[in-house]
């Protein structure tokens, strides 16, 4: 396992990433959910609640240009399943695992975002809690290298995953133009116990300029009583 110190402190702009894991105690299922934005509309953007999920709304409603890839719920609820994403595809999970499907199975009618030359990957996760246990999955839908007449489709499953243990998944290797994707299985990352001090962990390491918003959520396995902590830059 890493730090997500080191993995975040050494890259300046890793885009928007996923974080699911459990406590060391093993008593906690973790989530956290970033975004980056080097461009103006992305950064006027502030994390808002929504039900038992959130949304991404424009800081300065005056100044947001493009809203069709940065306003959309990160989270949704549905039932004991919480599902994470970094766009609207979180809606098509949600009806998708509604009628019966697996997570990877709603993914199927989803791609690569269409945002040429960079192709943003599509990444997702969802935590399973029921029955006093845990178990989560994630995935990557990305272009074939930038190529975008071909989709690269991976889902990685955790079952018992092990306390104090999480992974760490986000769109783009590092900086770039254009930016490259994300390579690779999702990193084994160490979790914090405590919801505070893992948010101050986060925030304090993703790069000044191009943070944006962090969620975080710790659910007790036991009995489904969430924590959250949202922060924003621009407030």
């Amino acid at each position: 396992m890493t730090s997500m110190k080191q993995e975040l402190s050494t890259n300046a702009y890793p885009g928007r990433g996923i974080v699911v894991g459990v406590t060391p105690d093993g008593k906690q299922a973790v989530t956290a959910y970033f975004i980056m934005g080097r461009s103006s509309n992305s950064r006027n953007r502030v994390f808002v609640e929504d039900g038992r999920g959130i949304r991404t709304q424009a800081f300065d409603p005056s100044k947001l240009e493009d809203p069709s890839l940065i306003i959309y719920a990160p989270v949704r609820v549905l039932g004991t399943d919480t599902i994470v994403t970094n766009g609207d595809q979180t809606d098509t999970i949600y009806e998708g695992m509604e009628r019966g499907e697996t997570f990877e199975q709603s993914l199927r009618c989803r791609e690569f975002e269409p945002d040429a030359p960079n192709y943003t990957p599509r990444i997702s996760a969802v935590m399973h809690l029921a029955d006093s246990k845990f178990s989560y999955e994630m995935s990557i839908l990305k272009s074939n290298n930038g190529d975008p007449s071909s989709c690269r489709r991976f889902t990685y499953s955790y079952e018992n995953p092990k306390a104090g243990e999480g992974h760490f998944i986000h769109t783009y290797q590092h900086d770039g133009n254009p930016l490259p994707s994300y390579e690779g299985e999702p990193t084994s990352v160490e979790i914090g116990s405590d919801i505070d001090e893992f948010t101050e962990l986060l925030w304090s390491n993703l790069n000044e300029e191009n943070k944006v918003s962090l969620f975080v959520r710790y659910i007790d396995i036991v009995d489904g009583s969430e924590t959250t902590r949202i922060v924003n830059k621009n407030r």
